[in-house]
């Protein structure tokens, strides 16, 4: 079986909560006196996703609205077995991956977008600003909003703004306001330029001026992509369909993989079964995958940072590289970013997640080696799980192992050419 469906109806009804089955108990957000960052949440974040982040309900209902919504974009999504990577590698393992891709804006953003839209919406707010890294979150997002009547502003990454035009191009198809990130429109964003004008722009940068936008006009709040225990939240649709695809099948996964910027795309599709992990139920190796160039959970420290450059977020307990921190202009935009969910953080600080790293060629090199075998070309960001992926399929070559290793497929790499390009013509660099 290549393709394993799920009916309409099957789309779940509920979200589940990681917060409700933690092994210990999360640490709470923070702020500072003079910041007053908690007192400012409710001005930039809908009552209903901060209710959502504070929670510990095991199961959050989905809106019927929003629910309505997944079904026409296309959930549920289909779980694929890779037999064509299998042969290639002539491993025993069975691969199969989750094609969040197939989303009309391209990857698993959309799952969050609407919830987050559709709160908004449900406030009277009239405008959501927000932040991008390789355009990915901003383009579901300006969807989203358009689905829902509302404007959006996307504060890009400077340099992916630069590196991916045509996101830009799909931003403004639905009529969402792009900006590359540092801008003049902000005073934080003033501040970078005036330090440094030729700044390649951070997630944290963004983060910081897409905030203080939002601040700035009581008619509009902030959206964040990932990070946020509400954002993971609504991910795990993800991980809810491809548990049932597999119990469809009687099997379960040995090995899940995925590529961690903030966490939202591996916290989605682990978190389900990592309920089941903790629980004795299910026996399965977990492996969050970064940049080289971006190693927040494999060298960061775990305590307390902001989520953002300037301090506008309150602080949270996770694995930071420091919220000053610029990475490099690797193509894997959506995974440049200096910290990570505290819930993912919390589960690799436990022992129940591992980390894993992957060099910027070695990434272009998988993404080639996955579109010849399986016809797909792979976002820059999800050939990290990939990668590791087939690296766990080849350990099970030499030992014998039919594990099933399941990859959570995020994005597609169509708008991601130029990396592409890049690679072919040997102009990469680690």
């Amino acid at each position: 079986m290549y393709r394993i469906m799920l009916d309409e109806k099957d789309v779940p009804k509920k979200w589940y909560n990681m917060a409700a089955d933690l092994p210990v108990e999360l640490p709470a957000p923070t702020q500072t006196e003079e910041g007053r960052q908690l007192e400012n949440l409710p001005k930039i974040f809908s009552k209903g996703v901060l209710e959502q982040e504070m929670s510990t309900e095991r199961w959050i209902e989905i809106p019927k609205e929003v629910r309505e919504v997944y079904k026409k974009v296309g959930r549920p999504n289909p779980l694929y077995r890779a037999k064509g990577l299998e042969d290639y590698l002539d491993t025993p393992a069975k691969i199969y991956y989750k094609r969040e891709d197939l989303s009309p804006t391209g990857s698993h953003k959309l799952n969050s977008a609407i919830a987050q839209a559709y709160y908004a919406k449900k406030d009277g707010i009239e405008r959501l600003t927000t932040e991008t890294g390789a355009g990915q979150w901003g383009t579901a997002l300006s969807l989203a909003c358009s689905l829902m009547g509302l404007d959006c502003t996307v504060y890009m990454v400077k340099v992916s703004f630069q590196q991916k035009p045509y996101r830009k191009t799909i931003m403004q198809l639905y009529d969402g306001e792009v900006l590359a990130s540092p801008t003049d429109k902000t005073s934080f964003g003033r501040k970078v330029l005036a330090e440094n004008p030729n700044t390649p722009g951070s997630l944290g940068i963004a983060i910081s001026e897409a905030v203080e936008d939002a601040l700035s006009d009581e008619k509009t709040y902030y959206s964040l992509g990932s990070v946020l225990n509400h954002v993971l939240l609504h991910q795990t649709i993800i991980g809810l369909e491809t548990k049932k695809q597999f119990e469809s099948i009687d099997e379960t996964p040995d090995v899940l993989v995925g590529c961690v910027g903030g966490g939202s795309n591996f916290g989605g599709a682990a978190f389900p079964f990592m309920k089941d992990k903790i629980s004795g139920d299910l026996d399965c190796e977990f492996l969050a995958v970064e940049p080289a160039s971006c190693p927040t959970l494999t060298q960061g420290e775990y305590r307390y940072d902001y989520g953002d450059t300037e301090g506008l977020t309150p602080l949270m307990k996770m694995y930071t590289l420091g919220h000053d921190f610029i990475p490099p202009s690797v193509h894997a935009g959506g995974l440049r970013y200096h910290g990570m969910s505290p819930l993912v953080a919390l589960l690799v600080h436990e022992g129940l997640v591992k980390g894993r790293t992957v060099k910027q060629t070695e990434v272009f090199q998988t993404g080639q080696t996955f579109a010849k075998c399986e016809g797909v070309v792979p976002a820059p960001e999800t050939c990290h799980a990939i990668k590791v992926g087939m690296d766990e399929a080849i350990k099970c070559r030499k030992t014998g192992e039919e594990k099933n290793i399941l990859i959570n497929f995020s994005g597609h790499g169509m708008l991601d050419l130029q990396g592409y390009g890049d690679f072919l013509e040997g102009k990469l660099e680690d």
